[in-house]
């Protein structure tokens, strides 16, 4: 418990009791802050939405994780069409009444594509997902990419040394060939 001492030197009790209740109203506030990003009122603000309560097309943490979301939607997009595409091929010659039925076999491949899309934009925003997907978008902004020049020598050395590969296996199989055309194990040569 503290006292105050006035400049009079006089302890006054009434004073004490004040000052207690000031800090201790201090140190909610201190605590509040700490725990909620200082405004005193939970995370995102008064008026937050727990993602449980927030329905189904409520977007997770939104604005954060944009690169990673918009191509884990695009290589889902492109899954969804490949798996489309090869229904639509299959279905027609699986099913006979599907091969008639343009419109059927259209409308079975329009829900299976649009549950597939529902399916990953929940996937999505899961929490543990969509946190992860945050996560790779920062890490990626850490990430020092090669300026132009050196990504154009790199390349060159590489397709240099894949040329040089790919010549030197020629000439052995060249000369292999003729080893074994020599033994009589092939009946042609190789040119």
């Amino acid at each position: 418990m503290a006292t105050i001492v006035k400049p009079d030197k006089s302890i006054d009790p009434d004073d004490d009791q004040d000052q207690d209740r000031d800090d201790d109203r201090e140190s909610r506030d201190e605590r509040r802050s700490s725990t909620s990003g200082g405004s005193g009122y939970p995370p995102g603000g008064a008026a937050a939405i727990a993602p449980s309560d927030a329905g189904f097309f409520h977007i997770y943490k939104k604005g954060q994780g944009y690169w990673t979301r918009m191509g884990t939607a695009g290589a889902a997009a492109l899954l969804i069409a490949g798996v489309s595409f090869f229904l639509y091929e299959n279905l027609r010659v699986w099913s006979p009444y599907l091969a008639t039925h343009r419109g059927a076999l259209i409308a079975i491949l329009v829900g299976i594509a649009a549950a597939a899309a529902l399916l990953v934009f929940w996937l999505m925003n899961k929490p543990s997902n969509a946190d992860f997907l945050i996560a790779t978008d920062s890490e990626m902004k850490k990430v020092n990419w090669t300026s132009r020049q050196e990504l154009i020598g790199s390349t060159k050395i590489v397709i240099l040394f894949v040329v040089t590969i790919a010549l030197f296996l020629f000439v052995v199989d060249v000369i292999f060939g003729y080893l074994f055309y020599w033994f009589r194990v092939l009946e042609t040569p190789p040119f």
